[in-house]
This record gives C-alpha cells, structure tokens and sequence, in this order.
C-alpha cells in the first residue's frame, strides 16, 4: 500500500471503520477458503431442529463479529509492529468463518443476529484497551478468548442435530481454526490468564450467546 509508506493514525481508524462495515453488512465477508460443508447433503430436517441449528449457527457468527473486533481493536492500539500484523493476520483468518457462517444461516432460512452491531462496538473497545495495557495482555486476551470460543464450539457439537452435517462440518473446521489461534497467542508470548478472570469472560460470553441465539 503507498510503496510501503508507514500507515499514519488516520489510516488506521479508516481500514478499521472499512473493516467494520463489511463484518457487520449482509453478504460483504468473502472467503478464501470454501465451506466446509460443500461436499456434505442438506439433512432434512423438522422445523424444529432447522430453528435451533440456526440459533446455533447465528450464535458462532456473533461471535466471529466479535473476533473481527476484537482483532481489529488490538491492531490499532498494539505497541509492537509485528504484534499488530499478526492481529490483522487473524483478522483474515477469521473472515472465512464469518462467511461460512452466513452462508449456513441463508441456508438455514435465517440471519444473523440484530445484536451484531453492539457485539461488535463493545469487543472493539475491549481489543483496544487490552492493546493499551501491553502486547502480552493483548495476546493473553486473545488466547483467553479463543478458548472460551473453543467451548462453545464444543457444545454446539453435542447440541446441533445429528444430521446435520453441513453446519456440523463448518464447526468442526472452526474449532480446528480457534485451537490453532490460540496457541498461536500464547506461543508468541500471551499471558495466560488466572481463572477467576476466565471464569467472568465465561459469564459474559454466555449472555452473549443466549442474546444471540434468540435475537
């Protein structure tokens, strides 16, 4: 970009707000990897299984709304150079499963939640400010997180429908990915987090997942 001339500040908060407004618009996000559920059948299923699996599938792309901001707050107030290109590097990374998960929701004759753009406000600004404090928190935030992240997938493993291998299939690559982000965090020098701190991260994601799941 510029033949290599230094972002200022003001470029920044632009790619940022560009970056915003393609996570949370309908149909913006491409990936560069296809779905995971591209070689699986659409299962046939009750109405009421199609529901919860999209409950579930609106619930993991809430939370890759969240990913991208929180990503994206920690690039623009990261202090180290090669700290804030491997946040914008996951940024990307996470962009395939933002998609995925829109797709699997259309299929599902569903959307994505209303409460997006609030998810979003509010994880930019905790990227941030972990940011500010230092790249180590910044990186501990992130593995902290994406094991939080790992749990849910989990669960929706347990609680998807049997036959549905096409939202089963795009989770199972999304933990593989979530697994692989985390340790990456702590590998580049993250803080590990005490427990009584994840054990709050884990009350507050869950508001966000059941806000997610009906909203």
């Amino acid at each position: 970009m510029g033949g290599g001339r230094k972002l200022s500040g003001l470029d920044r908060l632009l790619i940022q707000a560009d970056r915003a407004l393609r996570t949370l618009s309908p149909g913006a996000p491409t990936h560069t990897r296809p779905s995971p559920a591209r070689g699986e059948d659409e299962a046939d299923l009750s109405e009421a299984e199609r529901r919860h699996a999209a409950g579930l599938m609106r619930v993991n792309h809430s939370g890759e709304v969240c990913a991208q901001a929180l990503y994206q707050g920690q690039a623009l107030t990261a202090q180290l150079a090669e700290v804030r290109g491997e946040m914008e590097e996951a940024a990307d990374e996470e962009i395939d499963h933002l998609a995925w998960c829109e797709q699997r929701l259309r299929e599902l004759d569903s959307r994505p939640s209303l409460l997006n753009p609030l998810w979003y406000g509010l994880s930019f600004g905790l990227g941030a400010a972990a940011g500010k404090i230092g790249d180590r928190v910044s990186l501990g935030f992130v593995a902290a997180t994406e094991e939080r992240v790992c749990d849910h997938l989990q669960s929706h493993l347990q609680r998807l429908p049997a036959q549905d291998r096409r939202s089963r299939a795009v989770v199972e690559q999304m933990l593989v990915d979530e697994e692989a982000h985390q340790h990456a965090a702590l590998a580049a020098g993250g803080t590990e987090f005490p427990r009584p701190l994840k054990g709050l991260m884990t009350l507050v994601s869950k508001v966000m997942t059941s806000a997610s799941y009906r909203l």
